[in-house]
């Protein structure tokens, strides 16, 4: 009997060491993410997961904790855990360089996800964020074509921050240039954080009596942040504020009128090509070759392999859009909403 048990434990023993080195034979990608601060990188990250599973490859990853520094050494870290590919979301894309750079020299392609890396050696994914901003513009324009307008910016280590900022101002110039629309107030939001925007919309509004009709906020943190400071002074509701990436709270806020729009950017479709496009790279593919790459000059003047996701905007009027695409369910949009003042909440 102790013989066969001995047997029997050797044949698991083998049969899981076979296991193992099966799951290793696939390549290893690291994410080294910026943070967890908002809401959709849980989105992104499970459906890199979910991508790097069913073509049979491995996922490790860091979370930077909002610190650049931190951030260096969670990439060498992933990548003296063995990743043959890495998905970098960065903190800040000019400190992240060196991190870049030693991947490149040790033969590990770079995806630049959704924040531009200036490195000629990593491809560059992410939506077209100067469509984001023309679109967060647009829809604002749209309730208030005249009046003041206070601009709550990303962080300004974010390049995102500014071809947000860019697209808005091509959208808003004209109206600008004529006087019909007064900037009276702009500022970067470090880090992004809510609690930032909430103190820089704080200071606009008392800068300006409170004589602010619309608010171009970057994203919906910013936005949260921008509403709280405008219902602090009883003006949330009446003043059109714009975000992006559908945050479950902003989708509500559009649902009870105190956002005017959230620009849609399916991070389950972003992060899905990430993981196809890094699998790409580790089996040799040039980053040229990948499906859907396109050439684009960078603001820095380098020429990047890149792909640009089409964004969505969602307001009032096309929630159910949002929900029939399992991205949120109906209840959470309409949570509190007043029967019959949305259609997707009838």
């Amino acid at each position: 009997m102790k013989t066969l048990k001995i047997a029997l434990a050797g044949a698991v023993f083998s049969l899981g060491m076979t296991a193992l080195a099966a799951a290793q034979d696939g390549p290893t990608v690291g994410v080294s993410w910026s943070n967890f601060q908002e809401e959709r990188w849980k989105t992104d990250e499970a459906a890199i997961k979910e991508a790097l599973e069913a073509a049979g490859a491995s996922y490790i990853s860091a979370d930077a904790q909002s610190s650049a520094a931190k951030q260096l050494t969670d990439v060498e870290s992933l990548i003296s855990q063995g990743a043959d590919a890495l998905i970098i979301l960065a903190q800040d894309s000019a400190a992240i360089g060196p991190a870049v750079q030693t991947a490149v020299n040790n033969g590990i392609p770079v995806v630049g996800y959704d924040r531009l890396i200036e490195n000629p050696d990593a491809f560059y994914i992410t939506f077209d964020n100067k469509e984001v901003g023309r679109i967060q513009a647009r829809e604002v324009q749209k309730v208030k074509p005249e009046g003041n307008y206070a601009f709550i910016k990303g962080s300004s280590s974010d390049p995102n921050a500014d071809f947000l900022f860019s697209g808005q101002m091509e959208v808003l110039k004209d109206a600008i240039d004529s006087g019909k629309i007064k900037n009276v107030g702009e500022a970067y939001t470090d880090a992004w954080l809510p609690a930032n925007a909430q103190q820089n919309m704080e200071q606009i509004l008392t800068a300006n009596n409170n004589e602010v009709d619309a608010v171009v906020a970057s994203n919906d943190g910013t936005a949260g942040g921008a509403i709280a400071a405008l219902e602090a002074q009883g003006l949330a509701g009446s003043v059109p504020v714009s975000g992006q990436d559908a945050d479950h709270a902003a989708l509500n806020r559009i649902a009870r009128g105190t956002q005017t729009v959230s620009v849609w950017k399916d991070s389950r479709e972003l992060g899905k090509r990430a993981a196809e496009i890094a699998l790409d790279l580790a089996k040799g593919t040039q980053m040229a070759e990948v499906e859907g790459a396109e050439s684009w000059d960078s603001p820095g003047g380098m020429q990047l392999s890149s792909i640009f996701l089409k964004p969505v905007a969602i307001t009032k009027d096309n929630l159910q859009t949002i929900i029939d695409s399992g991205w949120v369910s109906k209840d959470t949009v309409c949570q509190g909403v007043e029967p019959g003042s949305v259609p997707a909440c009838n």
